[in-house]
């Protein structure tokens, strides 16, 4: 969830409840050791014990293709603090598998588990190594040796977006294909990840893949209390409100938005597209602030959206 999912949007998020864990926005590592500054900026809780301010774990998200750049970058953010490490085989944005980076490895089931084990083998054996994948590149056939290379390799737990890369984000998430692979002989734990909007659509993703857990991306955007609805498996609990979500968006945006000068408010319109699909007034104050790069104009339309659209 690169550009969205940042360390406010984590303190937001974890602070409302349901999550034991987050991963940060991805670290993009190519063939050099990231100076300390770079984790830093993309994982400020390193400097309060690897946390948000609810005390949930944020685990440090490695994206890249080059085992010893991996495994060196892994051990730094170990050393500031990482209480785990997340490796990304699941991205399926072209620009990052041009380079060799994301779902373009789950073509190679063997290099993921290289990458996996060179991970595995630098940081030490107390230190979580996770990984995502997704069903697969084009089609999911390789999906069973991926599996039990990432299981040999020492990972921790695995994530499954349960599309391909070719099903990008279309409808549906092919939670079932993830069970097949199932068994138990294999005793990674496994994560289902893809299509959960909804309190119904966790415990169908859970039993239809037999995963325990859950991972949430879009979901969570789209509707910041989920993750506690699916934990207390609460089906008749409604949304939070929107005249209190505003407020958060709002937040969001002053914490957040505007400490990027040249692209303000591109993340608040980001989160806007995904808040749309709970949240009908979302795209009302979407249209009040599409075209503003601003920070008093997209702060002025947030106060005539509360008072014009929400009376």
């Amino acid at each position: 969830m690169e550009g969205v999912i940042d360390a406010p949007m984590r303190k937001r998020l974890t602070g409302i409840g349901g999550y034991t864990r987050c991963v940060t926005e991805f670290v993009r590592v190519t063939d050099v050791l990231l100076p300390e500054r770079v984790f830093h900026r993309l994982c400020p809780e390193l400097l309060a014990d690897g946390c948000t301010p609810s005390g949930t774990p944020v685990y440090v998200q490695l994206l890249g293709s080059d085992a010893h750049a991996l495994a060196i970058n892994a051990v730094r953010a170990v050393q500031l603090g990482a209480p785990g490490i997340d490796l990304n085989f699941g991205c399926p944005a072209k620009t990052v598998n041009n380079s060799m980076g994301g779902s373009i490895l789950l073509r190679e089931p063997a290099r993921v588990a290289q990458l996996v084990q060179a991970v595995r083998d630098a940081v030490p054996g107390n230190i979580p190594v996770t990984a995502k994948i997704r069903l697969g590149y084009d089609n999911s056939e390789a999906l069973e040796d991926i599996v039990d290379g990432v299981q040999a390799a020492g990972a921790t737990e695995l994530a499954i977006h349960a599309r391909t890369k070719f099903d990008g984000y279309k409808p549906p998430a092919y939670w079932d294909r993830v069970r097949e692979v199932m068994n138990t002989q294999r005793q990674i734990n496994t994560i289902i990840n893809g299509e959960i909007w909804t309190v119904a659509d966790g415990v169908a993703a859970m039993q239809r893949s037999q995963c325990k857990h859950i991972m949430l991306g879009r979901g969570a955007l789209s509707s910041p209390d989920l993750a506690h609805r699916i934990n207390n498996n609460d089906h008749d609990a409604k949304p939070v409100a929107w005249e209190v979500l505003v407020d958060e968006v709002l937040d969001q945006f002053i914490c957040s938005d505007q400490n990027s000068p040249r692209h303000i408010g591109n993340r608040t319109k980001q989160w806007l597209a995904y808040l749309k699909r709970t949240y009908p007034q979302a795209m009302q104050l979407f249209q009040r602030i599409r075209t503003f790069h601003d920070a008093k104009d997209i702060e002025a339309a947030f106060a005539a959206h509360k008072r014009d659209d929400l009376n």
